[in-house]
């Protein structure tokens, strides 16, 4: 009997992180903001001790759960809405380096040890200070750098060549399926498809892992292998 008090209350602890999730939103780590970060786990083990602790009232931490979910989507509305408080629940991006100067006021106040400054340098490709002209530690931890003109990559416009303009593709089979919507909307149908696949020695779709509808509707097809 205590176990399938365990399991039931284990799938109610994870419909109820699943509810939250969905309401909060998707983010990879890399883009949770700090009270983000710490709000997830305390959510968390606040979950784990609902699964586990069976001595207590379930309601309490689901309430404390749905409190903190609250707190995050509360305060994420208002960091959109007004700059001011994004400022200082998210912090303000810091220039650490610039002309060939490192900032070491501006890198104590970021708490950016220089050794880390100097790895994520390195992450981004830079092994070499003289090649950075401004860096900028955003306040997701992250480094953005600005090359110095000779080594920042070639531009179209520094050769004077205009390319032309880039499409993206629109998958219109993808693991052997056809999809008509995707069809519909580039003003195509499964008969055009079924020509094009023949085209290019095609019985049919399910012979197709992916097929892509590019430029002037050139069909690219990656055959299941």
């Amino acid at each position: 009997m205590e176990v399938l008090t365990v399991i039931l209350a284990s799938l109610f602890s994870a419909a109820v992180l699943f509810v939250i999730a969905k309401i909060i939103g998707h983010k990879q780590v890399a883009q949770l903001e700090f009270f983000d970060y710490i709000t997830g786990i305390t959510i968390g083990s606040i979950a784990a001790e609902l699964a586990t602790t069976l001595d207590k009232p379930w309601w309490k931490p689901t309430i404390s759960m749905l409190v903190f979910g609250a707190v995050t989507v509360g305060l994420s509305i208002l960091t959109r809405k007004s700059p001011r408080s994004r400022k200082f629940i998210n912090g303000t991006p810091t220039i650490v380096m610039n002309d060939g100067k490192l900032y070491r006021k501006n890198m104590k106040k970021s708490k950016l040890e220089l050794s880390e400054f100097l790895l994520l340098c390195r992450q981004e490709g830079y092994f070499n200070l003289d090649d950075i002209q401004t860096a900028v530690y955003e306040y997701n931890g992250k480094l953005s750098i600005l090359p110095v003109s000779a080594k920042r990559p070639l531009n179209p416009e520094d050769v004077n060549i205009a390319p032309e303009l880039e499409h993206i593709g629109t998958e219109v089979i993808m693991d052997g399926r056809i999809i008509g919507d995707n069809l519909s909307r580039k003003g195509l149908n499964e008969i055009w498809l079924k020509k094009e696949l023949r085209k290019q020695g095609c019985k049919n779709a399910k012979e197709i892992f992916l097929g892509i509808c590019g430029k002037d509707n050139q069909l690219t097809l990656y055959p299941v292998k």
